[in-house]
């Protein structure tokens, strides 16, 4: 008895924060909703008109949207398969006994603690310029013609800018595994005369599958909404180029001031995300219960 008492005082403390929580979301969301139903330009104020479906209908049969589709699949899929490998390759490395561990660690970690509008300023003006960024003085050390990335490999130049960010967050989780790894066990396939690969495919990779998986869904539901690297880098071009699906949607609203179509393509894409999230949450489902 005492206990369902002190659930139901528990339950009312957190109810304020809990509603606060819900109309914070469900507000906004509503609102876009509403908006998606109506032709809502912001340089027509006062003509606002009831339209259905047509919104949705007009962005889901323009051509750039399937190009910000695709975009924003390679975009999450380049930036998943660079942290995945390399953070597990780091968090190999992390793990052994090196000098000065520490301070690499720091290194290694310092990437996720900037902002992502000055990372990109600093990648676009520092490395990837072709005239005086760095990738372009070993061009030319080597004899080679520099190349612009932004022009040339533009979604490639923001996989590598995004991955850049994201590499000590999968490193992080990854190394935290590995760490968790019973030494007794390396040690028997180490004496039973299992090499470095053996035991890192039969027992680490097994060992660390679970965080991959986190790392993995964590990852995609931020990578799908990518949006300051490439507003600071490319503003989604050359052309459409690099313009996926968040992009999209701020150059409706805040470049064509549609509102009505911006709203739709917002819905679309929260749908899109929720099912990529929710087949994610399968696989890791599966992954644990095996």
């Amino acid at each position: 008895m005492a206990t369902t008492h002190t659930r139901s005082h528990a339950r009312l403390m957190m109810a304020p924060s809990v509603l606060l929580l819900f109309l914070w979301m469900i507000v906004p969301l509503a609102m876009t909703i509403y908006f998606s139903f109506l032709r809502y330009n912001l340089l027509m104020p006062g003509m606002e008109e009831y339209t259905g479906f047509l919104n949705y209908q007009f962005f889901l049969t323009d051509p750039a949207f399937f190009t910000a589709l695709g975009n924003t699949l390679l975009l999450t899929g380049g930036v998943l398969l660079i942290t995945v490998i390399g953070g597990i390759l780091l968090a190999l490395l992390l793990d052994q006994p090196i000098f000065g561990q520490g301070i690499v660690r720091i290194l290694v970690i310092a990437p996720f603690f900037v902002m992502p509008t000055v990372s990109a300023l600093v990648w676009k003006n520092m490395f990837f310029n072709p005239v005086n960024g760095i990738f372009a003085w070993l061009f030319k050390l080597f004899g080679a013609q520099p190349l612009d990335w932004l022009a040339q490999i533009p979604l490639l130049s923001i996989i590598f800018i995004v991955a850049w960010q994201w590499l000590p967050f999968s490193t992080l989780i990854l190394l935290t595994a590995l760490q968790s790894l019973d030494e007794e066990q390396k040690e028997a396939a180490e004496m039973d005369g299992a090499g470095f690969l053996s035991r890192f495919i039969y027992i680490v990779l097994p060992h660390m599958a679970r965080a991959i998986t986190v790392v993995i869904l964590i990852q995609t539901i931020f990578l799908l909404s990518v949006f300051a690297e490439i507003l600071v880098t490319t503003n989604g071009g050359p052309g459409i180029q690099t313009t996926n699906l968040t992009y999209l949607v701020y150059a409706q609203a805040l470049l064509q001031f549609d509102i009505g179509g911006a709203s739709a393509g917002g819905i679309v894409a929260v749908i899109l995300a929720n099912i990529v999230a929710f087949f994610l949450m399968r696989m890791i489902g599966k992954n644990l219960e095996g």
